[in-house]
């Protein structure tokens, strides 16, 4: 009981030890905070003010070298010394944007500035006067050049009287809020050292305390050894779900295959039943020479069929060899127009051209990447609809590659096709052998470039070509 007692005398002096050292950080902290933030903003109009003289300073400069240069100009007649005159100009905009930021909160400055502005104004006038009339007179020293620059001298005094005064106003408050500053230092200084002495007189209570903290990060290493488990969790089921994916794209590679081997099996089939039926009837008795070449001619036209077929799906996926040399893009989607033409006159479809006249030369196979644009081309104008069809063709340099762009206003493709657009014997069309494209990427992918498809159903389709420049 006795123990018991004393257990709860101790936890309530370290409560009322962590309460109280709390309580008098918690002020001290405030102290800080509220003197700090003094310090700074007192700091900021120290600075302010100090940004106002600079910026006065740089005005009186920046028209003294506006002055400088004209004078030079019309000693001289070289050109060299507008350059001076003319950055003055800009400089002084800028110069006054910036004063009159500091000092829009100040009436008084703020007229002076106004009146700083209209001397300026004035100055850079009589300068162009200056200036005008030496051009006019093959810069001799006229009496108009002579008043204009007396008159300009008249207006930069004037001018430096307004800076001056503005200079010691701000001078003068600089002053007062460098003494405000110094304050505010010495203020904020006194309660950092209160601050570490608390802090120091913390240490022997926290040496006291070590115990209940020290069971405090025990349980702090507990939940992270938690938290380590639960991240080991999810990092098992995150690897568990991209195996799952790597079999679902495996599965849609393994139905791509099986569509392209039953298309195959689908094409070489019917030609193979044509054969199988001409020999069983050359077979047979009592077949005549004509009927017998007629058979031959029938073996003949289903093997060469057979031949183009596989010929055709080898051609559009295996890697060739390129006849490279450096062409203009612009040309050769010219001349697949050209091959295209008489579907598009079929067709009246509208041809828009947006070339880019100064692009650069692409080091190509020309005829093979012709005929790549020329089966965009041809698919672009076989989804559009007679009469009202538009065929865009565009060529530009884009992040330092040539960008080559065939749009339609056709049909579109749907996201089901878009998927399938590029894999062999795919085609939505009732003549198409569904290899066009699988070539063009093969060209296109032969050649180190990048194609890309944009189509929604009834919103047309973008063909875009990416190639490297020579």
């Amino acid at each position: 009981m006795a123990g018991l007692i004393e257990k709860l005398r101790i936890d309530k002096r370290i409560r009322v030890g962590y309460g109280s050292a709390f309580f008098v950080l918690f002020i001290s902290y405030l102290l800080t905070l509220y003197a700090n933030r003094e310090f700074t903003s007192q700091a900021k109009e120290v600075n302010h003010t100090n940004s106002t003289i600079n910026y006065l300073e740089g005005l009186v400069s920046t028209v003294k070298d506006a002055e400088t240069g004209a004078r030079g100009y019309i000693l001289s007649g070289d050109p060299s010394f507008l350059t001076p005159y003319k950055e003055s100009r800009l400089r002084a905009d800028t110069t006054f944007y910036h004063i009159l930021e500091e000092t829009n909160t100040n009436p008084l400055q703020h007229k002076r500035l106004q009146d700083a502005k209209q001397l300026v104004e004035d100055e850079f006038y009589y300068l162009g006067i200056a200036i005008s009339s030496a051009e006019k007179n093959n810069f001799a020293l006229t009496d108009s050049v002579r008043r204009a620059i007396y008159q300009g001298k008249i207006i930069m005094d004037e001018l430096r009287d307004v800076i001056h005064n503005m200079q010691a106003y701000e001078q003068a408050i600089l002053g007062t809020r460098m003494d405000a500053l110094n304050s505010k230092s010495n203020a904020l200084h006194a309660i950092i050292v209160v601050s570490l002495v608390l802090a120091f007189l913390m240490m022997g209570f926290a040496l006291i305390t070590y115990l209940r903290e020290n069971i405090a990060r025990l349980k702090a290493d507990s939940q992270v050894a938690q938290y380590s488990q639960e991240l080991e969790k999810r990092v098992l089921e995150l690897g568990n779900a991209n195996k799952e994916l790597v079999e679902i794209r495996s599965i849609e590679k393994f139905a791509s295959t099986g569509r392209i081997a039953r298309t195959i099996a689908h094409e070489v089939r019917n030609p193979l039943t044509n054969i199988n039926l001409a020999v069983d009837q050359l077979r047979g008795d009592h077949i005549e020479v004509a009927e017998q070449n007629l058979l031959f001619d029938l073996i003949t036209r289903n093997i060469d069929r057979i031949n183009h077929l596989i010929t055709g799906l080898l051609d559009s996926t295996k890697l060739t060899e390129l006849d490279q040399q450096k062409a203009s893009v612009n040309a050769l989607l010219d001349e697949a127009l050209v091959l295209a033409d008489d579907r598009i006159a079929l067709k009246n479809i509208s041809v828009v051209k947006k070339y880019d006249k100064q692009i650069s030369e692409i080091f190509v196979d020309k005829e093979k990447i012709k005929i790549a644009f020329l089966n965009i081309i041809v698919n672009a104008i076989e989804a559009m609809d007679a009469g009202s069809g538009v065929l865009t063709l565009v060529s530009e340099d884009r992040n330092k590659k040539c960008v080559v762009e065939i749009s339609d206003n056709g049909k579109g493709l749907d996201q089901d096709s878009l998927s399938k657009l590029f894999e062999p014997y795919f085609t939505s069309k009732e003549k198409g052998t569904g290899l066009g494209l699988t070539n063009t990427q093969n060209i296109i992918l032969n050649h180190k470039g990048k194609i890309f498809v944009d189509s929604s159903p009834n919103k047309g389709t973008t063909f875009s070509i990416i190639l490297d420049f020579a």
